[in-house]
């Protein structure tokens, strides 16, 4: 359970709401859930502590299951790390669990698969509580031409068609082991479950089946531009409120408490 230098490794699971932050990753001038859980575990630890996470996440983006890890000679059981933690923690940020963890153990390089779910109001009226936790659309949605249009999308292909210019992964190629649009009342769940994602995939995905669900665009467009590999022939970049960080899946070894899977009834005011 400890690193190359015998310093101990702790994972620990993170549940947030990021509307007010400029994403997961530490910023200099600007707030970030990075930055939270950096100071509160530090003064768990009595000192500095940096920690590592399985998947960053962009500005208004929220978090149901995000793994982080980090190493520290301080004694703590796993519950004083989570309670410690969250009594220093704003409100919007909570530790769920943590756990000592081998020294191979890497939050991002360990994950076998992630899991996001993108959350679509779907009234008349624009939401007021739920306003930086949806995305809210007025026209109605065909969740079944949207469903049937993502499933060209399952397995491996280069999805160059929906990442963001400014991505800077190496390659486009991503494995995509599910993917889902059903509704619930007035909310229609987007779920994506691949071994990994390219900046904004999930939100540009998200913006080409709102075009096929108001019936802008045939559902066969997906298919093409995903065959296109041209970020311009896909849809828009939906908006980052709706969109949650279920969980990541690992392998059985490192004894995680097991990621929630991707599922409308965990979304909060489901």
């Amino acid at each position: 359970m400890k690193d190359a230098e015998g310093t101990p490794r702790i994972a620990i699971g993170v549940e947030y709401d990021g509307s007010r932050y400029a994403g997961w990753q530490r910023q200099a001038e600007a707030p970030s859930v990075q930055a939270a859980v950096e100071q509160a575990l530090s003064r768990v630890a009595d000192h500095p502590v940096e920690v590592t996470c399985g998947g960053r996440t962009d500005a208004g983006v929220h978090a149901l299951g995000q793994v982080a890890h980090f190493n520290s000679p301080a004694r703590r059981d796993p519950r004083s790390w989570v309670l410690g933690a969250n009594t220093h923690l704003p409100g919007d940020i909570a530790l769920l669990w943590a756990s000592a963890v081998p020294s191979d153990f890497h939050a991002r390089y360990s994950a076998l698969g992630r899991t996001y779910c993108y959350v679509i109001l779907n009234r008349p009226s624009r939401p007021a509580i739920d306003r930086h936790r949806v995305c809210w659309t007025h026209q109605p949605l065909d969740a079944e031409a949207m469903h049937d249009a993502a499933q060209c999308l399952l397995g491996e292909h280069d999805f160059s068609a929906f990442r963001a210019a400014e991505c800077q992964s190496r390659t486009a190629v991503r494995r995509l082991e599910h993917i889902s649009v059903a509704r619930r009342g007035d909310r229609v769940f987007l779920e994506v479950s691949a071994n990994a994602f390219l900046h904004h995939m999930v939100r540009n995905i998200a913006g080409t089946l709102l075009a096929v669900g108001r019936g802008e665009r045939p559902g066969a467009w997906v298919a093409e531009a995903l065959a296109g590999r041209d970020r311009r022939a896909a849809g828009i970049t939906a908006p980052a409120g709706g969109l949650y960080f279920v969980g990541i899946r690992y392998p059985t070894v490192f004894r995680l408490p097991v990621a929630r899977g991707a599922s409308w009834a965990m979304i909060p005011s489901a």
